[in-house]
């Protein structure tokens, strides 16, 4: 679940005040394009950018590991947002505006960048079809090319400081509608987004620092989201889950904490052959196990919940689901929480890998 963190980049013109990170999520979102039931996704069409909307992103998060058997993990991400509901122009007239996250969590530690870039001038964007044909998603030299105007099979390219990272990436099974044919409401007053996944990659690279060089494999994960609004106004933030099952299925769950304690729970069971089944709040009982001070950067530390149980009530399976290592805090423009997570069963049997991001906690 991408709640639309790429709202917060109106930051960077100082468009949110700082105690109240979440408020532009509530605005509703007025003379912007709204999401409503019924429209019908289209490919390579939706792999494009919305402007449109008011915000939307590119996610891609995988967990790979080393020759050694060592758990890395990967995030890549672009947000675009538009100031304002006029018409995109092109050049320095453009009320576009872009940032991207990168992160890769090591064995030794968990490392993070961030960029801005405004639209119009070349600097960041998102072309459905570049002018060889290609999808191409790029802020300056970080980039995602793909072969076609689908999103697969692609090269994507960035850096982490100093570490260099180049992965190839090959979808393996059929895009992933979530909601209701993509159309994924977010609390009962309507809030909703368009919304779609690829949970079947295969991830192949390396990460170079200096002479060195650590090849890496494993499974990855794409998040297709856009929006006008995303939260309701007792909504203080929310906790996603995209867990990769060592037995072939695919999990996405995740909540909307509300103020009264009656959370927005939704997600996706996915089957090995592709076939996709929404969850909707009585399908899914989700709850922390265990917190942790988490250090962040900024002379202060927050107390999330690092360990979780989530059991589906139909499939009558539970897992617990704990972090790689509790400190994989992003400590960017907007903070929050992202980072490899291990999956066992109520035996305590490792039953997979995954991702977790957590928002809203202060």
């Amino acid at each position: 679940m991408r709640v639309l963190i790429a709202v917060f980049f109106a930051l960077a013109a100082s468009a949110i005040q700082a105690q109240d990170m979440l408020g532009d999520l509530r605005d509703q979102g007025l003379g912007f394009a709204q999401v409503t039931p019924g429209r019908s996704l289209q490919f390579p069409r939706d792999h494009g950018a919305h402007p449109d909307y008011r915000v939307e992103w590119w996610y891609l998060t995988a967990n790979l590991e080393d020759s050694e058997g060592g758990q890395w993990g990967m995030q890549w991400t672009l947000f675009r947002q538009a100031l304002s509901p006029r018409q995109a122009q092109a050049g320095w007239q453009s009320n576009q505006v872009w940032m991207a996250h990168a992160a890769i969590t090591t064995p030794d530690g968990h490392f993070f960048e961030q960029r801005f870039a405004r639209g119009g001038i070349d600097q960041a964007g998102v072309s459905r079809v570049a002018q060889d044909g290609h999808f191409n998603a790029w802020m300056d030299d970080w980039e995602w090319r793909s072969n076609s105007a689908a999103l697969f099979p692609a090269k994507l390219k960035f850096s982490v400081g100093e570490r260099e990272i180049v992965l190839l990436l090959e979808g393996t099974g059929e895009l992933v509608a979530n909601g209701i044919d993509g159309y994924s409401q977010k609390s009962a007053q309507g809030q909703a987004s368009y919304y779609y996944s690829q949970p079947h990659i295969r991830v192949r690279g390396f990460v170079s620092q200096g002479l060195e060089k650590t090849y890496l494999s494993g499974k990855g994960w794409l998040d297709r989201e856009w929006s006008s609004q995303e939260l309701a106004e007792n909504q203080q933030g929310w906790d996603w889950f995209a867990l990769h099952l060592d037995d072939g299925h695919k999990l996405m769950v995740y909540q909307l904490r509300h103020a009264d304690g009656e959370h927005w729970l939704s997600g996706n069971w996915i089957d090995p052959q592709g076939s996709a089944r929404l969850l909707d709040r009585d399908s899914i009982v989700l709850s922390s196990t265990r917190s942790g001070n988490i250090e962040t950067g900024d002379e202060r530390s927050r107390k999330l919940p690092m360990e979780w149980k989530l059991a589906l009530v139909e499939q009558d399976r539970s897992w617990r689901i704990r972090p790689l290592y509790d400190q994989q805090w992003m400590a960017t423009r907007i903070p929050y929480w992202e980072g490899v997570v291990l999956i066992e069963d109520e035996q305590g049997a490792p039953s997979g890998v995954g991702y977790m991001e957590l928002t809203g906690y202060q």
